[in-house]
């Protein structure tokens, strides 16, 4: 059957998380390798509220099928959200999408031809590099510094008219680098005078749990950025409720992309989810889970330093649920793997977070999902390892 398969899907490999997390599902393995939030967080008795509401008070409608663009109201509440942050953006030009990963996979089905130039950051976020491969995208890679991309690589980068500049500005997948106000600032001079549209992911921003927000590209380069937005970090993963928020001239081609692609997102769950945030204190919540974060996060930067080689250099997020590790470069992150895995301890090599040329001598931390003993202890173990190799 090998035949059948079109070159857009043979030359896009499986994600290579999801194939490690099959190796460490079991108990007494220690994984540093998800990406996931904390279930202890999840709205259970909330939510069957909620969803006991929606049926009781309005089930007929909530199972029916629904527009495109989404649940008004929970429209509303998204653009309400980013009035908060000075943001002015309408309900007209939010749709909900499953997750913001299908936003950026509805931006590139509107914009990409096969072969056209995207920038992305290097290291990047390994879903967006498998999502924009899907369209034969030609990716220009721009390094990450400690507080944002390096200036003169995307001047380079924009010499070759990208259509499409995607960024996790805040807290990013997988480094936990933020972009400082200046680096954006700087961005933006660069790309306004051309044609380039920056998308900015953001599913991590309201998971700061240290320091001072940043502002949105969005107010410093207002024409040409594109939102994307997720309640899996904030709400509950499984619901695949996000949002895509852009300008009228390319929110009506990705209103085509999505109706071709599955018509509306799941309606009943938007309607959950909306009953949820009326009834509910969302801010309270989130900030129940950036107390726990911020311990967890602590935890795992004080054992590094504790157990970890001095030649270890590693990030020092403020939020978000990462940390990027780069080991001496005689310790090949993959190899490594193999090592820690034997003593029961789990981490993401940093090789798919590379469309090219990857650095093999980093790893991924993820600290959201293990309590402060266990992180400790994880990092012990993965420090003989690292120890073991040297």
């Amino acid at each position: 059957m090998e035949n059948i398969f079109a070159d857009r899907i043979n030359d896009v490999p499986k994600s290579f998380i999801r194939e490690i997390l099959k190796v460490t599902v079991q108990p007494d393995v220690i994984s540093f390798a998800g990406g996931l939030p904390n279930r202890d967080f999840f709205p259970v008795k909330e939510i069957r509220e909620s969803c006991c509401r929606v049926l009781d008070e309005s089930g007929k409608d909530a199972l029916q099928y629904s527009t495109t663009e989404g649940y008004e109201p929970l429209r509303e509440f998204v653009s309400k959200r980013y009035a908060d942050k000075g943001i002015n953006i309408s309900p007209d030009e939010i749709l909900i999408t499953n997750g913001s990963q299908q936003g950026l996979d509805l931006m590139a089905k509107s914009v990409l031809n096969e072969g056209e130039n995207v920038i992305i950051e290097r290291p990047g976020y390994l879903g967006a590099i498998q999502s924009l491969s899907i369209y034969k995208a030609n990716f220009k890679t721009v390094d990450l510094e400690n507080d944002g991309p390096c200036i003169s690589d995307v001047k380079k980068a924009i010499e070759s008219n990208p259509k499409l500049f995607y960024a996790v500005p805040n807290f990013q997948n997988p480094s936990g680098i933020t972009w400082s106000d200046s680096k954006r600032r700087e961005v933006a001079d660069v790309l306004a005078p051309s044609k380039t549209v920056l998308i900015e992911d953001d599913p991590y921003g309201e998971l700061r749990f240290i320091g001072k927000p940043q502002e949105s590209m969005k107010k410093y380069l207002e024409k040409n950025t594109v939102l994307l937005g997720s309640f899996s970090k904030i709400f509950a993963p499984s619901f695949r409720l996000g949002w895509i928020a852009a300008p009228k001239s390319i929110f009506e081609k990705v209103i085509v992309a999505k109706q071709a692609a599955d018509l509306h997102t799941n309606y009943f769950s938007q309607r959950v989810l909306f009953d949820y945030l009326r009834n509910n204190d969302i801010d309270k919540h989130i900030s129940t889970i950036l107390a726990v974060y911020r311990k967890q996060r602590e935890a795992m930067v004080n054992a590094i330093k504790k157990y970890f080689p001095e030649e270890v250099e590693f990030t020092e997020p403020e939020g978000g649920m990462f940390l990027w590790v780069k080991l001496p470069r005689h310790i090949n992150s993959l190899e490594l793997f193999d090592i820690a895995i034997k003593d029961k301890v789990a981490f993401v090599p940093g090789d798919p977070f590379y469309p090219s040329n990857p650095d093999k001598f980093t790893m991924r931390l993820n600290f959201s999902c293990v309590d402060e003993a266990t992180i400790t202890e994880g990092i012990e173990r993965l420090a003989g390892a690292i120890k073991s190799v040297m």
